[in-house]
């Protein structure tokens, strides 16, 4: 393991800003509003502020008040922050990004969850997924949710964790649970925010639904209908989009504004530096397109394991498991736990996909509240 700093070469940072300045901008849509992708002049108004007012040296000073390392496992590059509490008795957990995140997603609630003098604290990881930020270049194919789990155990182990708590969203909730699944006896819980509904195809008709679970089922299915566009793309033919996601840092921005966008409670939650930041991690760092592979190994992982016969197979007993839903979530509980099995499922009226950046209080106070009979 070596430790690590962020360092942009200023040369890379000259070039966003010169690539940003000569960008060449299509019409706006011909109907006012987001229902045709980010209008003009939001993206216009974000790439200015991109040029002209974000401090990404500002911002890289802040990233690297975090212990950060890099390490080699199964050949291949792992970046991650490694924030130990000052409490000797604090609970080690590992915490996993989705896409369009990073590991700076969780920079507000590092600092609280590490906190000595709280009911609970912790020993925070948080690792780049291959294919993310700082865990680049991808030296192989196959890095699924199945290898990447494999591989954070191992770093784990790495760092001297035997037993280990484990907390994600997104493809970060996927890996979580497969955590869960491969290292039983290691993973003392899990716990995860807004896992997502299937994204082939509707439920089955689901009688007693509340009044919410309805409203996050029409969400639903008003996503695969016209929302689902970006996974089609990234599972199908991600080196096609990635010389736009490499070449065009107005690309890459649209990409990632539209999620933000669409899957937050409320836009004016995540600070637009915050964003800014994260955006500029996948630009400096070529990572569109490394995660945009990461999605097609995935769903490829996916289809071949839907294909196992699996019968006679029985599952080795699951670690305690919690899920966070917040407002802007789609997931529905009669759906993704319809026998029961999660331990503590709460629903909050505020807060959306990118929890750690729109409400980190809660987030926080939801993982201590679970884990806290675990100590």
């Amino acid at each position: 393991m070596e430790q690590f700093r962020i360092d942009v070469p200023q040369a890379d940072l000259d070039d966003l800003h010169a690539r940003l300045a000569a960008a060449r901008w299509p019409d706006d849509s011909p109907e006012a509003g987001w229902d045709r992708g980010v209008p003009l002049g939001h993206l216009r108004e974000l790439a200015e502020y991109w040029r002209t007012g974000f401090d990404w040296r500002a911002h890289e000073a802040a990233l690297n008040e975090f212990p950060q390392f890099v390490t080699q496992i199964d050949g291949q590059r792992v970046h991650f922050l490694h924030v130990r509490s000052v409490n000797p008795d604090a609970i080690p957990l590992l915490i996993t990004h989705g896409w369009p995140g990073s590991f700076a997603e969780f920079t507000k609630i590092i600092g609280p969850l590490t906190d000595p003098a709280a009911p609970v604290s912790f020993h925070v990881v948080v690792p780049s997924i291959p294919g993310f930020g700082f865990s680049t270049p991808v030296a192989q194919p196959g890095w699924g949710l199945m290898r990447v789990a494999g591989t954070f155990a191992q770093l784990m182990t790495h760092l001297g964790y035997e037993r280990f708590a484990a907390q994600g969203g997104d493809a970060g909730a996927g890996i979580t649970s497969v955590l869960g699944m491969i290292a039983p006896h290691r993973v003392i819980g899990t716990h995860l925010n807004g896992p997502s509904l299937p994204t082939t195809g509707m439920p089955p008709q689901i009688e007693g639904l509340s009044d919410r679970d309805k409203v996050r089922l029409e969400r639903h299915a008003k996503f695969l209908q016209n929302g689902d566009g970006y996974i089609r793309i990234q599972a199908t033919r991600p080196q096609t989009l990635a010389y736009a996601l490499t070449d065009s840092p107005i690309g890459q921005l649209a990409w990632i504004v539209e999620k933000f966008h669409e899957w937050t409670d409320r836009n004016d939650l995540v600070d637009r530096d915050h964003l800014l930041t994260n955006i500029s991690l996948y630009w400096f760092t070529r990572s569109g397109a490394t995660s945009a592979h990461f999605l097609y190994e995935g769903m490829r992982e996916w289809a071949a394991m839907a294909g196992q016969d699996m019968s006679g197979w029985e599952a080795p007993p699951a670690p305690p498991q919690a899920v966070a839903v917040f407002a802007a979530d789609n997931s529905v509980r009669a759906v993704i736990d319809p026998d029961g099995k999660v331990d503590r499922w709460t629903e909050y009226e505020h807060g959306g996909h990118f929890a750690a950046m729109e409400v980190p209080d809660l987030l926080v106070d939801d993982i201590r509240a679970f884990f806290a009979p675990m100590v």
